[in-house]
């Protein structure tokens, strides 16, 4: 899986340079893992702006501007809160475009509403652009992350190649 994720790394940098774009990104399940797999390509800096792991509902909220009432009424794994942390990332960033990960990476933490596995990704870009994907993984917590980073490379290229 480690070839695969650096492949499609490597096609979205590719894509981001022919197109003269900066991405940034908001993690919280992933750990920074969707950062890490964008700079494992060379030349990532001409591509690559920051961002920020936002594990605590605290740390959604300051660096982010996750709203305390979408956490409270929707959860910090929910597509609201996906959607405000990629918005709020490519508000600080400054860049193209801003990807956003919230899950439940697993063993525990999972209810019968939120099963662990449960991943919300979201993409914001130029012009108000916001998509938020669910999903829900069934591996374990490594596994989880891998998949939850290789569906927000794979959602970017996507938007990057529409």
């Amino acid at each position: 899986m480690a070839r695969d994720l650096l492949a499609l790394s490597q096609r979205v940098g590719a894509a981001l340079i022919e197109r003269r774009l900066r991405v940034c990104a908001a993690e919280s399940c992933t750990g920074g893992l969707i950062l890490s797999t964008l700079t494992d390509c060379a030349g990532s800096s001409a591509y690559v702006e920051g961002g920020v792991v936002s594990y605590s509902n605290k740390a959604k909220m300051r660096l982010l501007g996750v709203r305390e009432e979408t956490l409270i009424a929707k959860g910090a794994v929910s597509e609201e809160a996906a959607a405000e942390m990629a918005q709020g990332a490519l508000a600080q960033y400054g860049a193209d475009y801003a990807l956003s990960v919230t899950g439940i990476a697993g063993p525990g933490g999972g209810t019968s509403e939120k099963p662990v596995g449960l991943t919300y990704i979201g993409l914001a870009g130029p012009d108000g652009y916001l998509q938020v994907a669910r999903q829900v993984w069934d591996g374990d917590r490594i596994g989880n992350k891998l998949a939850s980073v290789e569906a927000a490379l794979a959602m970017l290229l996507a938007a990057l190649e529409a």
